[in-house]
């Protein structure tokens, strides 16, 4: 691949990264750690990954356990859940703080699915940003460096890698909606 496309392939699979970590955070009904992923308890004055603190663990299909290592931090994990947009109370029993996720219901799941689409588009609309950005650059470098001929090249090029993220995202996207209507 030319080094002149290499930088904006890069682009693209950092934004289709960044999607699909977006994804991973957005419940479907299952347990799923990765809801987790964002959320930062306060260990000794340093916003710490609840990950790195305890022992995240998924027993049963709509559970998350969390068993912090050392139990001084149990209320700590308990704030930082209660605080975050989880929209779930966490149970505490001295030991370990278990999350109950409750089935969704079918107007939850719709409002899911259109963030789900929502998120998809916005990393479509990252990647024609990035696409515009190279051709954008071609043309600079037409002034001086190459010629009309490797421009279009370039460009076309540049499409083509487009068309595929955006295939990417779009195959992303439809597996997360089913994902998340299925019952």
């Amino acid at each position: 691949m030319d080094a002149r496309l290499q930088v904006y392939d890069e682009k693209m699979k950092k934004a289709i990264d960044f999607l699909a970590a977006d994804y991973a955070a957005i419940r479907a009904g299952r347990a799923n750690p990765h809801v987790l992923d964002k959320l930062r308890v306060d260990y000794y004055g340093t916003p710490t990954p609840i990950q790195q603190v305890g022992n995240v663990t998924v027993p049963e299909a709509r559970i998350i356990q969390i068993a912090p290592w050392e139990k001084s931090l149990l209320k700590a994990i308990e704030k930082a859940i209660l605080t975050s947009d989880l929209g779930i109370n966490p149970n505490n029993d001295g030991s370990v703080i278990r999350l109950i996720f409750p089935e969704l219901t079918e107007e939850r799941r719709k409002d899911l699915a259109k963030d789900v689409k929502k998120k998809g588009e916005d990393g479509k609309v990252a990647i024609r940003n990035i696409r515009r950005d190279g051709n954008d650059a071609f043309k600079k470098l037409a002034k001086t460096e190459i010629s009309e001929d490797e421009i279009k090249d370039l460009e076309d090029k540049l499409q083509k890698m487009t068309d595929k993220y955006i295939k990417d995202v779009d195959a992303m996207m439809e597996s997360k909606v089913k994902e998340i209507m299925t019952v």
